[in-house]
């Protein structure tokens, strides 16, 4: 068994060429308080507190061969993000869908990242006040995001733990999906420097949180151990747990000491932009000896997209669809 070459696939493949559209919509789709526009004519209000304070929750859903994933439970997530945030989304879950599928539509694209957002809005009354608020809601979507390039994947991440602790849960609730993303860029930049692919914060006491963009997963002797805190409870990461259920391993979802990853047999990462990614070293170094992508992320990898591809939990995109 080899890693499934999974960008070249979408490059070539018959069933990921773009769909008929509008040339002014080639590079993606976004939706503001003007309704549709091409993605790079989108404007928001200077004055929005998303954009001045991180005030906003958001989401992201992938689209792969024409299908939306697991699209209900991102819908679900959002609403709950917005519910700890004391946020209101201006549309409503069906007209949400609609959105974002006209979005997928205007694009053409058969593999698309799809984000949108709801922000507390320009002020409107006392901020202290959630319900003086006229929150806003804004969606993109464009060509699908990967974390990493098809040769870093193939050969496996070489993953830095970060010195950069996560936000506390205290302080912000990491399962509410949130622009609070300056612990995990300068956990970024710190790897950069340090010519590692990706990074990955502990907490206050060195328990394994979550990557930028993504959770972690690690195996020791054939058991896949995720943690349990500190950490968005991911789409992707719950599609993880259940492939490795079905190849009859068992996962524990628990505290996770930086040890652990350490000295695990095999590691990966688990997002919307790219799936399933195996880890090759961590802090420089191998999991495996022999400089290969361990055998359980191989297999959750290969199988994720597998079914994808096979229609598993799809909702698919009416590109011949015309809104009135």
């Amino acid at each position: 068994m080899s890693l499934l070459k999974v960008e070249q696939v979408m490059l070539t493949h018959d069933e990921h060429i773009a769909a008929s559209h509008a040339p002014e919509y080639e590079s993606g789709a976004a939706f503001t308080q003007v309704g549709y526009t091409p993605l790079n004519t989108a404007q928001i209000p200077l004055l929005d507190m998303g954009f001045i304070h991180a005030d906003a929750a958001y989401d992201v859903v992938s689209v792969s061969r024409g299908n939306f994933f697991r699209l209900e439970e991102h819908l679900d997530r959002m609403e709950r993000s917005c519910e700890k945030f004391a946020l209101s989304n201006p549309y409503s879950r069906e007209q949400t869908k609609e959105i974002l599928h006209e979005l997928v539509r205007l694009s053409g694209i058969k593999d698309a990242y799809v984000w949108w957002a709801v922000t507390r809005g320009v002020p409107a009354g006392p901020r202290s006040d959630p319900s003086a608020q006229k929150n806003a809601f804004y969606a993109f979507a464009l060509p699908y995001v990967w974390l990493v390039d098809e040769e870093t994947r193939l050969r496996g991440i070489d993953l830095g733990v970060s010195t950069f602790n996560r936000i506390s849960p205290r302080a912000v609730d990491p399962t509410a999906k949130n622009f609070h993303w300056m612990d995990m860029k300068l956990s970024l930049f710190q790897a950069k420097k340090a010519s590692q692919d990706w990074s990955v914060l502990l907490d206050a006491e060195d328990n394994l949180t979550e990557a930028p963009g993504s959770n972690i997963f690690i195996v020791k002797n054939g058991v896949v151990i995720t943690p349990n805190d500190g950490c968005l409870e991911g789409v992707t990461r719950q599609s993880a747990i259940e492939l490795a259920q079905d190849l009859g391993l068992q996962v524990e979802l628990r505290r996770v000491h930086v040890q652990e990853l350490l000295n695990a047999d095999d590691a990966f990462l688990t997002s919307s932009a790219g799936g399933i990614l195996p880890v090759r070293s961590v802090n420089g170094q191998l999991l495996n000896p022999a400089n290969q992508v361990g055998e359980v992320a191989e297999k959750i990898h290969n199988l994720y997209w597998e079914k994808r591809w096979s229609g598993w939990l799809a909702s698919p995109v009416n590109y011949a669809k015309v809104l009135s």
